[in-house]
């Protein structure tokens, strides 16, 4: 017995098998990249990434701008006191650029060893429910991933973030 004929034995020969049918698969928006500021009372920005950008020191740091006004706009009392960041490792938060500008700020950041395996509380406490809203669903474009997003965080009580 050759090879191939072998083979054709061990698969039932071509006839035996019909080819599987093939689904069509419903086309669903990308990822959408989001930067999610917030503490115990809730969400203070959420930014989401243009498509064909990534997050570098640059533009992390017009993000920190952005929440230090935010802050001094709605949350005056909270300027004044000490405001800590806990970041990853990612090489957009480790740059040299981010540091000073966290620093210029006022802000300070609280270490994240690298490798950790402590995960930060968002990867915890916030994504999963999100992602689990999520799943399943399909998206026609990117604003529709973002509305529900966004639906998903306002219909949580204060508390949720505590």
């Amino acid at each position: 017995m050759t090879r191939r004929q072998s083979n054709n034995q061990w698969s039932g020969g071509i006839a035996a098998h019909p080819a599987p049918n093939k689904f069509r698969v419903q086309k669903s928006a990308g990822k959408v990249l989001a930067s999610i500021f917030w503490d115990k009372d809730g969400v203070f920005l959420i930014d989401y990434l243009p498509k064909g950008q990534t997050i570098n020191a640059e533009y992390y740091s017009s993000l920190l701008v952005q929440l230090k006004d935010i802050l001094e706009e709605k949350r005056l009392w909270k300027v004044t006191k000490l405001v800590l960041f806990l970041h990853d490792s990612a090489p957009g938060h480790r740059a040299l650029a981010t540091q000073k500008k966290l620093a210029y700020l006022g802000f300070h950041c609280l270490d994240h060893p690298p490798y950790s395996p402590d995960l930060a509380p968002s990867d915890y406490h916030l994504f999963p429910g999100l992602k689990k809203e999520l799943k399943g669903r399909h998206f026609s474009s990117d604003l529709e991933v973002i509305a529900a997003a966004e639906t998903w965080w306002d219909g949580h009580p204060s508390d949720f973030f505590f």
